[in-house]
């Protein structure tokens, strides 16, 4: 009990838990909510209603989930710096050096950078340019709206996977 008591009272230990914890309740929401959409709600809409109906359903769950995602990709950022810093000064002081002399943790924090600004940039394609049906569309671009009414869904849940295993490999590469 007083060890845990101990954790509690000491700031230097509960702001990086609570930060950490925040980073991965963010990417639990993000990564939970996008994964709905790909293999609950798109599938299931396929099967149980006509296809004229399967995008404007679709777009009223994303909207709401657009919302949501803004903030966790915000909070997800700023936490994410926060948690490098810690790691950093965790490292410093088992090792005596830092992240920046750690080739592994940094080409996998880079791995996941990369592919957390490939997320952000489909988010924001999806919030700037709204994919509106025309009309004008072949049948074979119809279909697709119909297999995939958000934009790069299923390729943003398996970036959102990747990024998941490289937090795993991070976590592992600085105890």
């Amino acid at each position: 009990m007083e060890a845990l008591q101990a954790v509690f009272t000491d700031l230097n230990q509960v702001i990086p838990i609570l930060v950490h914890w925040l980073h991965l309740l963010s990417a639990v929401v993000w990564i939970g909510g996008l994964a709905f959409l790909v293999m609950a709600v798109t599938p299931g809409l396929r099967t149980s209603v006509p296809k004229e109906y399967i995008r404007p359903i679709t777009e009223t769950f994303y909207l709401q989930y657009k919302r949501v995602v803004g903030v966790i990709l915000v909070v997800a950022l700023f936490t994410g710096g926060l948690n490098l810093h810690y790691v950093s000064k965790a490292m410093e002081l088992m090792t005596g050096d830092g992240i920046s002399h750690n080739a592994k943790y940094l080409t996998i924090f880079f791995i996941k950078l990369s592919l957390v600004l490939g997320v952000l940039t489909i988010f924001l394609y999806t919030v700037i340019f709204k994919n509106e049906p025309t009309g004008e569309e072949t049948s074979e671009e119809k279909e697709e709206m119909v297999y995939e009414p958000v934009p790069f869904q299923r390729g943003t849940l398996w970036m959102g996977v990747f990024i998941i295993l490289c937090a795993a490999a991070m976590k592992h590469l600085h105890s």
